[in-house]
């Protein structure tokens, strides 16, 4: 086993404090074997200063190695990368180089362990879904792992719990579970940005020295459980509200159809087109209660793709040109889509936000008008939260417009300005209900402009994919 190399000149001011100590008693020797022991003074003078060359030599070679053990005591002390000491032996160190080395091996591995350990401990936290932080006695955060960071928009550490979540009655439970070293549990929301419920969890933690972390908060989501049970209760109240009149038509007809225009063919024909139309209409609002559940059940969670809304606008105008060309209208895409970057969402959501809003600038647009898309990139709007950088898609129609005491309630769902035209139209009074939840989803915002007599706007602000979004296409 190799050492560090050992100081080139021996430390003067130790070397003569020894041969201080260890020359008079060789030198009183010496003087008694001339008195007593007729050694004669040039011989024993000889002596005495060969004694102390041979001990200045095993001096200075014994202290150079202890200044090398010290000054890498001094290093590891200081917490800088210190090599292994010298284990040069010397007849006086009595292996001490050896015995340190292994000790300093010993402790290279035990510590090379513990960071093992904290490195696997940490990686653990960070894949954790649940959102943990840690507190000390005083309700300042020591530590808190990246899905609290997400949630609480960090860094945490260091800012106190009152500060970051202002929840009274969990600020409550974290003061009793502190008081009494017992377990707490409450159910708190948060509204904003969308509103999301958890169950905290408050464990009282053994108290460590300089006050240390004291206890630890755990946030389970129970969003998505909510959500489920009250979108349940809303599909219920909502299809049995929406499905009895269509119902109530088809049941006549198959009445009438079975008794007195039994044998009439003109009726039968007539009837039977009207009873298609009526299942077509509750099996669209079928799909579309369904696909605003599945919505507004994964609002709280934000879709992490990157998309390129180049492919998703194409896609739409595809799929809605043959319903343009009917009625003599055209879909006008801006001609530098492919410039825009790419926006963080779900390829298949969005897909159905422009094709919400661009088949309902058809349906409410005049004919043998155009119906024009522009894109660009854009601050975020006023309503976006988190504000991020964001891209501001806008779709115009030339139709009749909205009046203003409309649009604050277009978003509501089965909210309709023309209850009877819509329904003559195909609507189901769903479709800018899911814009909305799915623009909440991408936490993006929406604007609507409108004027009577000219058409109407629908921007859609969507937020710019990040570095660490994954891209997606469609």
């Amino acid at each position: 086993m190799h050492g560090a190399p050992m100081p080139s000149r021996p430390p003067i001011r130790h070397l003569l404090a020894a041969l201080g100590l260890l020359g008079p008693p060789v030198l009183v020797a010496l003087a008694g074997l001339v008195a007593f022991a007729g050694l004669k003074p040039l011989p024993a003078v000889l002596a005495g200063l060969l004694l102390l060359l041979w001990l200045g030599f095993l001096l200075g070679s014994h202290l150079r190695h202890m200044a090398a053990l010290a000054e890498q005591a001094e290093r590891l002390a200081a917490g800088a990368e210190a090599s292994a000491p010298p284990v040069g032996a010397t007849v006086l160190a009595g292996g001490l180089g050896p015995r340190l080395a292994s000790a300093l091996a010993a402790w290279r591995e035990r510590e090379g362990a513990l960071v093992r350990q904290a490195a696997e401990a940490e990686r653990v936290l960070a894949r954790l879904p649940d959102p943990l932080l840690l507190l000390d006695g005083h309700k300042r955060i020591r530590r808190a792992n990246p899905a609290a960071e997400a949630l609480l928009q960090g860094p945490l550490p260091g800012r106190n719990l009152t500060g970051v979540l202002r929840q009274p009655e969990l600020l409550d439970a974290v003061d009793r579970a502190l008081a009494q070293g017992a377990p707490e549990t409450v159910a708190i929301t948060m509204p904003v940005p969308v509103e999301r419920h958890f169950d905290a969890h408050v464990l009282p933690l053994p108290r460590e020295p300089q006050d240390g972390p004291t206890a630890l908060l755990a946030l389970k989501d129970m969003t998505k459980v909510m959500r489920a049970d009250r979108l349940r209760a809303d599909f219920v109240a909502n299809a049995s509200h929406e499905l009895r009149t269509p119902l109530a038509a088809l049941l006549g007809f198959i009445e009438t159809l079975r008794g007195p225009a039994r044998d009439d063919a003109e009726a039968r024909g007539r009837f039977l087109a009207i009873m298609q139309g009526q299942a077509s209409r509750m099996a669209r609002l079928v799909a579309d209660l369904l696909s605003l559940s599945r919505i507004e059940l994964n609002e709280h969670s934000v879709p992490r793709a990157a998309v390129r809304l180049e492919t998703v606008l194409a896609s739409v105008a595809d799929s809605l040109a043959m319903k343009a060309a009917e009625r003599r209208m055209a879909i006008e895409l801006p001609k530098d889509l492919g410039a825009l970057p790419p926006v963080q969402g779900d390829p298949d959501e969005l897909v159905q936000l422009f094709q919400n809003l661009i088949d309902n600038a058809l349906k409410y647009g005049r004919a043998a008008t155009p119906v024009r898309v522009t894109a660009h990139p854009s601050p975020p709007a006023a309503a976006m939260s988190p504000a991020r950088p964001a891209v501001a898609v806008t779709v115009i129609d030339q139709g009749e417009g909205i009046p203003r005491q409309h649009l604050p309630r277009l978003t509501e769902r089965f909210y309709r300005v023309d209850t009877a035209r819509s329904r003559d139209l195909g609507g189901t009074g769903l479709g800018l209900a899911i814009v909305k939840h799915i623009v909440s989803r991408h936490r993006g915002a929406l604007e609507i402009e409108s004027e009577v007599g000219r058409g109407s706007r629908f921007t859609v602000f969507l937020p710019q994919a990040q570095g660490g979004d994954s891209p997606a296409g469609h």
